[in-house]
């Protein structure tokens, strides 16, 4: 019979490394905390509708990488027609609702907010979530059909400051906090506003007629997109591309006096808090709902990312409450690839010095008859504070040293003696020494 295997683009994250994904998460958690935000978790799919209203029916996420699927009228029978695969919306059908799973959770937070009234409430919003997505595109280094991300979102009534650029420096500010203290070296803050809805139009009019003589030099993506969506073209990564990018109108040219305004205090606030960051006019975002600031913070070459060095983005999006039919909700958030994250962290602790991960101790008994001893020694040890993993009594001493030397600092050995004298033996392996330790000194010695 065929073994299962796990479906392409996702993976299992499997010990010692989800050790490193709780440190990341647990740190977050507490940083964000600090910040005022509480959790908030959606669900993992949505109506197809929010996403093609909210991100945008002509970016490629939402063309060409969701997971769309109309359950089956009754319960019991499938569940449902996969259509992801496939480019654009699934048609809908009357007797039944095309559901999506989330490919972002932006607009699923923003849904949450207007489903639940929480702009009645008056005060500022701030909501964190930490969570799978899903996107139908090429699995690479980094990049997973099923990936993961930690997420905050500032979002409130005009009139509870969710507008002012502080909020925008403040977001900025607790990012860089939270890589600083990640031990993330060597980020960048890449900045740029790419204007109101206002100004918006003006810029795309003068980018079109810039794309119109020259889109055939572009790659067939752009091309595409140069009719449909000509902003998306700016956020091309392709290396064939850029020279042409680099040719056509910034949109720092076509901001009007409030939306320089607020940049201006925006970097202004990044100074003041000591916050370095690089202007960057080509910086646009691949969704549809950014207005005004937008950003993102990349690492150099070499660590762990490849060229596309990108760790974490977002903006501001004041009209998207509006898109979705809710009340004008000013707000700003961003998204971290937490995979990324974690290989770049990976990456860098590799570059310094690696530290090998174990338990502080084995504790082999010697013989099945001192199993339940060794037991009430790891629950006594364990209860302390210290990592700890339990033999079988049935091994032969020299196993034992195998697997104790494989999994842990020390092995403390339980024999009958050793049970009824309260004295057990310690073996150190980095060391190669061992010494004897009462049962009441044990804890604060394998501690050492």
């Amino acid at each position: 019979m065929a073994v299962i295997l796990k479906v392409r683009g996702t993976r299992d994250l499997l010990p010692p490394e989800t050790e490193l994904w709780n440190r990341v998460e647990a740190t977050t958690r507490a940083l964000f905390a600090r910040y005022g935000f509480g959790e908030i978790r959606t669900p993992i799919f949505e109506d197809t509708q929010l996403f093609a209203r909210g991100v945008g029916e002509e970016t490629d996420i939402v063309s060409k990488e969701m997971y769309t699927f109309t359950p089956a009228d009754d319960v019991g029978r499938s569940a449902g027609r996969v259509t992801g695969e496939s480019a654009g919306l699934p048609s809908r059908d009357e007797k039944a609702q095309s559901l999506t799973l989330r490919p972002e959770n932006t607009a699923g937070v923003v849904r949450a907010y207007i489903e639940h009234k929480l702009n009645d409430i008056g005060t500022l919003q701030k909501l964190f979530y930490i969570g799978p997505q899903f996107r139908r595109e090429r699995p690479q280094r980094g990049r997973y059909r099923q990936f993961w991300q930690i997420g905050a979102e500032v979002l409130g009534p005009a009139w509870s400051g969710a507008e002012s650029p502080l909020r925008d420096a403040e977001v900025l500010e607790m990012l860089a906090t939270l890589l600083d203290e990640l031990g993330v070296r060597g980020w960048q803050l890449d900045l740029n506003s790419i204007g109101s809805t206002t100004d918006r139009p003006r810029y795309l009019a003068a980018l079109r007629a810039a794309l119109a003589p020259i889109k055939h030099q572009l790659t067939p993506d752009n091309q595409r997109r140069a009719e449909t969506n000509p902003l998306r073209v700016l956020d091309s990564k392709d290396p064939r591309d850029q020279a042409l990018i680099e040719a056509l109108p910034c949109i720092a040219d076509f901001l009007d006096e409030d939306s320089r305004s607020h940049f201006d205090q925006v970097k202004a606030a990044l100074t003041a808090c000591g916050v370095p960051f690089r202007d960057n006019p080509r910086l646009v975002r691949g969704l549809d709902y950014y207005t005004r600031t937008t950003f993102e913070f990349t690492i150099p070459d070499g660590s762990g990312l490849g060229t596309q060095n990108a760790l974490l983005g977002g903006g501001r999006y004041d009209g998207l409450s509006e898109m979705l039919g809710g009340p004008k909700a000013p707000g700003i958030g961003f998204a971290i690839g937490e995979d990324r994250l974690i290989l770049a962290l990976e990456a860098q602790a590799e570059q310094e010095s690696p530290v090998e991960r174990k338990l502080d101790a084995f504790i082999a008994p010697m013989g099945i008859s001192q199993n339940s001893a060794a037991l009430v020694l790891a629950r006594e040890l364990r209860a302390a504070g210290l990592s700890i993993e339990v033999g079988e009594g049935a091994f032969r001493l020299k196993r034992s040293f195998e697997t104790a030397d494989k999994l842990a600092h020390r092995m403390v050995i339980v024999g009958e003696d050793e049970v009824a004298s309260d004295l057990f033996t310690v073996k150190h392996f980095s060391r190669g020494e061992q010494e004897k330790v009462t049962r009441v000194g044990l804890a604060e010695a394998l501690r050492r």
